[in-house]
């Protein structure tokens, strides 16, 4: 029998405010909505007055101010003012299953627990438990752990995905605490119309064993031939779990005689990445300055793909949508749209195989010239990231433009896809819209 701890799982002390209004202490994950001060300016106006965890993260769209030191002294002052000052109920050792309703009517489930960041590495081609998924940044690591480095408190947005078709984890483990009808541990609205959320304590002798007992069994099921467990792919907060990890590395090397530190755990929630209410959604490609045809041609080269001319947005959307592996590109030719269809044998996630052949065009490109009133230059193509079909229409429309629709992301590929090639490609797909992202509620203490 496996215990928590062979499968890269403690359980937590979970700290909650004693009296919980969802609807002010929840924000959304400090990693969205980077370029809309707006947004988090709404969020300090319906916080203002009350114990809110904007107090107690810093918003990114902030990460590069001139104050940035004063907003994370405050915000260290702040957890002990909270800590101290009775806004939060005794810790209770306990996981917290989830349901989040999003804004789409999508009802999420969730286990919130913490990982031990002994079994997780960012690195590719690792065989750890708990992998990347995602390129990760180094350089985005360092301001990260300014903000954790000696926090009294870590609040998660990180999404842990796992590879359960059963759905026996999650949603098994919801449905077991349920049945004896016990009460929420909290229950209520989200800020700027975000939905809804409720969460079970999951604290019983009998609860988490069988939890554990799920997790011992999937973890057989993703065991490769060699003996590696591929358990947890990390679906959000990537960055933030690798910054969690540099921090224990940096906390050990200073205190090695100190292995069970509270610092070596990350609290994270754990998804199915089969659950029903979780989309996956491609992100789009846009090149600029570069000749269409000669990118369509020498990515149909790179991939082996067939090319078809169609005759509208529409059949272009659909046959992109309703594929795994082939790939839409909408451009203007001789000033008329151009849509243009290219099917391809790829069994891998196909973004896996696409972005590489797409970075080396536009590394190797000539480029296109731009005329302006200042004369006509030569400038070297770029690529720019798109949500939503209808954007990557509309700026196929530009002259010196491409737009290129990729196909949904197959769930059921996506851990041998990371398994056999490593992390994806940056911006390879993204989990829901921005206001279905993590909402901060659960705390745990660090320092």
């Amino acid at each position: 029998m496996k215990t928590f701890e062979q499968l890269g799982v403690s359980i937590p002390e979970i700290i909650l405010p004693e009296s919980l209004d969802t609807s002010t202490w929840s924000v959304v994950a400090c990693d969205q909505y980077t370029q809309d001060r707006d947004y988090w300016k709404n969020v300090e106006k319906t916080a203002e007055g009350k114990p809110s965890s904007l107090n107690i993260i810093l918003p990114e769209v902030y990460l590069n101010d001139a104050d940035k030191s004063e907003r994370i002294e405050k915000i260290r002052k702040t957890m002990n003012d909270y800590i101290d000052g009775g806004i939060f109920a005794p810790p209770q050792k306990e996981c917290i299953y989830v349901e989040r309703t999003t804004a789409y009517g999508r009802v999420r489930h969730g286990l919130v627990c913490a990982v031990d960041l002994e079994t997780y590495e960012w690195k590719p081609f690792s065989k750890a438990l708990i992998r990347a998924t995602e390129a990760t940044i180094v350089e985005r690591i360092p301001p990260r752990m300014e903000i954790r480095r000696g926090a009294p408190l870590e609040l998660p947005h990180i999404m842990l995905l796992v590879n359960d078709p059963e759905h026996s984890v999650v949603e098994g483990t919801g449905d077991f605490v349920k049945k004896s009808g016990k009460a929420p541990l909290y229950s209520g609205n989200l800020m700027q119309n975000s939905g809804s959320i409720r969460g079970w304590a999951v604290q019983s002798g009998d609860e988490l064993e069988y939890m554990r007992s799920a997790l011992e069994r999937l973890a057989e099921k993703n065991t490769a031939p060699d003996g590696s467990v591929f358990l947890f792919a990390v679906g959000d907060g990537n960055h933030s779990l690798a910054t969690a990890k540099a921090v224990w590395d940096e906390y050990k090397a200073a205190h090695p005689d100190d292995t069970h530190s509270r610092v070596r755990y990350a609290l994270v929630e754990i998804v199915n990445i089969y659950d029903t209410g979780l989309t996956f959604e491609p992100i789009h490609r846009v090149v600029f300055n570069a000749e269409s045809e000669a990118l369509v041609n020498a990515l149909a080269g790179k991939l082996g793909g067939k090319t078809t001319v169609l005759d509208s947005e529409k059949k272009l959307e659909d046959a992109v949508k309703n594929s795994s592996a082939d790939f839409g590109f909408v451009f203007l030719k001789d000033g008329k749209k151009t849509y243009v269809l290219m099917q391809t044998d790829i069994t891998e996630l196909a973004v896996s195989r696409f972005q590489p052949a797409l970075d080396e065009f536009v590394q190797n490109a000539p480029g296109g010239h731009i005329c302006d009133e200042n004369g006509c230059r030569l400038v070297k193509p770029e690529i720019d990231y798109i949500h939503g079909s209808a954007e990557v229409f509309r700026l196929g429309e530009k002259e010196n433009a491409t737009g290129i629709l990729l196909p949904p992301v197959a769930k059921d590929s996506f851990f041998a896809t990371i398994d056999g090639l490593g992390p994806l490609p940056r911006k390879s797909f993204s989990m829901g819209e921005a206001d279905e992202k993590r909402f901060y509620l659960e705390c745990r203490r660090l320092f």
